[in-house]
């Protein structure tokens, strides 16, 4: 049995570092550039299967060289690719990204191949016998294979969690099939319809609160360097403290934050327990720089773990 099966984005990242962002139509000198394996998809498949979880991922690529160095990549990372289609009539996904030395980064993404990661794609691929434990999907394929992997997932009893990035309101069957939805400020402000400023856990919580009425059975909103709230499934709300490490890019820690709950819901830890986990993964994310290559081991969270400096969520 697959513990998580994530439905997602592949993208070869191509990032360029400098000491600042450019402003509009500035151009500035880089320091450094590397090639990555990444896509929100690819990098909570990574996360999850750093974490001990037996993770697939369903997918589409091109049939070109940035196709073979991603699966490559997935492979390498543990990650099962069986389910990654190849398309023979477009081009892998690219994301350009630009991180200044503060570990700020903008990014703009090609879809590419992820564009055909619709309903019918997932429908023929999603295996639903063996169920997994958990279905995980972001925004970065189309909306209606979102959907259907998340009805499947639900339907087949598995856990589903949905990360909505890159920001987007979300259809009414989209809230209903979800377990867990992971917002940040400004997806859970595109959810809502308005505009929102979390400034303390207890406005994040009411806001959880409000986003879990619209049909997730829990609601977990990333704050940041402040942290994450989470109201889970049975209305207890929790607040997680932030992880103080020293951030050169924060490029995947929301993605590392997503992988690591999935799997440690996968493992049937408690909600704050796999909040921990969660917190610790996307911290130590923000400590290395690229997407995939940032993403730490169990091992490696363990250790910031035991020296007690990530602190822990509180229920209240």
């Amino acid at each position: 049995m697959t513990d998580v099966l994530v439905v997602g984005s592949l993208n070869a990242d191509l990032v360029a570092y400098a000491d600042r962002l450019p402003a509009d139509g500035e151009t500035v000198h880089g320091h450094s550039f590397a090639r990555a394996a990444g896509g929100k998809g690819l990098n909570q498949a990574v996360a999850a299967a750093r974490a001990g979880a037996r993770t697939a991922l369903l997918g589409c690529v091109g049939d070109d060289d940035l196709g073979l160095f991603l699966l490559d990549q997935a492979r390498a990372c543990g990650v099962l690719t069986d389910l990654v289609r190849v398309s023979t009539s477009t081009a892998s996904g690219v994301a350009v990204i630009t991180v200044d030395d503060a570990g700020t980064n903008r990014i703009v993404v090609i879809a590419g191949a992820n564009a055909e990661t619709g309903e019918a794609m997932v429908a023929a691929g999603l295996p639903t016998r063996p169920a997994p434990r958990v279905v995980l999907c972001q925004l970065e394929t189309p909306m209606d294979g979102v959907a259907a992997a998340l009805r499947a997932g639900r339907a087949a009893g598995a856990l589903t969690v949905l990360n909505p990035a890159p920001a987007a309101s979300l259809p009414e069957e989209v809230l209903a099939a979800l377990d867990w939805l992971i917002p940040n400020e400004f997806e859970a402000s595109l959810v809502l319809g308005e505009a929102l400023e979390l400034d303390s856990a207890q406005t994040a919580l009411a806001v959880a609160h409000r986003l879990r009425a619209r049909g997730p059975h829990g609601v977990v909103i990333t704050l940041g360097a402040q942290g994450a709230v989470a109201v889970d499934p049975h209305g207890t709300e929790h607040v997680l403290p932030a992880v103080p490490v020293t951030a050169i890019d924060t490029t995947a820690a929301g993605d590392a934050f997503c992988g690591g709950f999935a799997a440690a819901l996968a493992g049937g830890l408690p909600v704050a327990d796999a909040l921990r986990r969660a917190g610790a993964t996307g911290a130590l994310a923000t400590t290395r720089r690229g997407a995939v290559p940032s993403i730490p081991t169990s091992t490696e969270v363990d250790a910031l773990l035991a020296t007690g400096r990530s602190g822990g969520p509180d229920a209240g």
